[in-house]
């Protein structure tokens, strides 16, 4: 089974969540949705049980909405059509739209849905008789599962407590989606704070109080993206963020936001 969440219209969602639901449903991607609750990343998980011959168009607009497609490949997820076409559109949305995704392998071998061996081959079999007359759409799941597994991912495999596992992989997401949400920030506070470097070389070599001014113009600058990105970082609406205008409030947040964050 796969992801969106279960209600009419959701909050607008950052992650969607792609697994089969007869394997994790009520283990393993439950207490990882729970994971990415309590980090405050909100998810599109399909907990819908009705499932018809094609993907519905509300889960291929959610994996399109989404900035980061989490896959937990399972030992019967190569069973379900419905999975298959997730992955494949997930896929797709990585070289479209620059979709991040991470796979998790839970109860089953990254190899076996790399090449398609143990579980996944029967279940291929089944899918080469089934579509005899379609053997391209077998192919592009096959090569969809290929480079999905390529990718840098969890195997829960390994000897661990699976409340520590869901955690790490919780942080891990929260890690590059802030990269995402930041990234243009980063450049261009880097370029702003090259140009005070050189406005303050240039100060000191021909001292003015323009040439101050400027410097300073810059600095402000500077300090107003640094806030941008604590505020997003901190997933706080823009209209909770009103009081960040006032220049003494302005100061005051820099201050402590700069401490907070100041490894970040």
């Amino acid at each position: 089974m796969a992801s969106s969440s279960s209600t009419n219209v959701q909050e607008r969602h950052e992650v969607f969540l792609s697994f089969r639901g007869e394997d994790t449903r009520k283990t393993f991607t439950s207490h990882l949705h729970a994971a990415f609750k309590r980090v405050h990343i909100n998810t599109y998980i399909d907990y819908n049980l009705e499932r018809g011959d094609e993907i519905s168009g509300t889960l291929l607009r959610a994996i399109e909405d989404a900035k980061l497609s989490v896959i937990v490949f399972s030992k019967n997820f190569g069973t379900s059509k419905w999975c298959l076409d997730e992955v494949k559109k997930i896929m797709d949305c990585k070289k479209t739209r620059g979709q991040m995704v991470v796979p998790v392998f839970y109860d089953t071998e990254p190899t076996h849905v790399r090449n398609q061996t143990g579980s996944f081959a029967s279940a291929f079999a089944r899918h080469e008789q089934r579509f005899m007359d379609r053997p391209n759409k077998v192919q592009k799941w096959r090569d969809a599962l290929t480079e999905a597994t390529n990718l840098s991912g969890w195997d829960c495999s390994i000897d661990r407590l699976e409340s520590e596992i869901v955690e790490e992989i919780a942080k891990d997401v929260l890690q590059k989606l802030n990269r995402v949400y930041v990234g243009d920030l980063d450049q261009e506070i880097a370029t702003y704070e090259q140009y005070a470097r050189h406005q303050m070389g240039y100060f000191q070599s021909t001292p003015h109080p323009d040439h101050w001014l400027d410097h300073q113009a810059t600095v402000n600058h500077i300090r107003k993206l640094q806030m941008e990105r604590h505020r997003r970082l901190l997933r706080i609406p823009p209209n909770m963020y009103s009081m960040a205008n006032d220049s003494n409030a302005n100061n005051d947040f820099y201050n402590i936001w700069s401490t907070i964050f100041r490894s970040s």
